[in-house]
């Protein structure tokens, strides 16, 4: 189990790297910016990467359908707690 637990830790890192310095090579401006509020639309940005990777890591078990669902509902409030894996099962 903790072997299945650090190769999703692993995708998470690789699949927000990959996401985020795409988007930091082209948002460079937005995150260095004077105005308050284009910095943290842009940070918002990264956090919604963030998440991204983290779905999409954790619920291999899923189908893209299931995943695309998942991207696109309200994420969880902080503390809640999740089952890894994606921790929603749907009958097929």
């Amino acid at each position: 189990m903790a072997k299945k637990a650090q190769k999703s830790i692993e995708n998470r890192v690789y699949l927000f790297e990959s996401l985020a310095s795409s988007y930091v090579a082209a948002a460079s401006e937005a995150l260095s910016s004077r105005d308050a509020a284009e910095r943290e639309r842009a940070r918002s940005v990264l956090a919604e990467l963030a998440y991204v990777s983290c779905v999409v890591a954790d619920t291999e078990e899923l189908s893209a359908d299931e995943v695309r669902q998942l991207v696109l509902s309200e994420p969880r409030a902080s503390g809640a707690s999740r089952k890894r894996g994606g921790g929603r099962k749907r009958d097929k």
